[in-house]
């Protein structure tokens, strides 16, 4: 059983990066589609449209569960996918020369596996007392 302030801070942090995926994932995405897309595009994501379309609605849903508690351990694990397969197409690092442009890459990597990381941590455990679920 967790404690009060344990089901505080679990809820806290299923808002927080629930939030990222919400506002600067799926809904920056929505109301920027054509730049999403272009950028999607020069990166050579296969089947673009799809996967954008996709990746808004995954990020949408998922981002949802993981706030509100509600189916947050799949959520948590479909997100941190996502980010695996966003992290290959879209930073990859390795394939620049060196620049400003390469090490802002690698920062996003290098971050986003920080994120993933935390998805995972999130899918194998329990959304907390605040949830949906509960």
């Amino acid at each position: 059983m967790l404690k009060k302030s344990e089901d505080v801070i679990l809820l806290f942090g299923r808002s927080i990066i629930g939030l990222y995926f919400l506002l600067p994932g799926a809904v920056a995405k929505m109301f920027n589609y054509d730049f999403t897309y272009s950028y999607m595009s020069d990166h050579d994501v296969p089947f673009t449209h799809i996967a954008l379309v996709l990746t808004i609605i995954i990020q949408f849903i998922c981002s949802i569960g993981i706030i509100i508690g509600w189916y947050s351990k799949i959520s948590a694990f479909l997100l941190a996918l996502l980010t695996i397969i966003i992290n290959y197409y879209m930073h990859d690092f390795w394939n620049m020369d060196p620049s400003i442009q390469f090490d802002h890459e690698l920062q996003n990597f290098v971050k986003n596996l920080g994120i993933i990381a935390g998805l995972l941590i999130l899918s194998a455990s329990s959304p907390g007392k605040y949830s949906v679920r509960n």
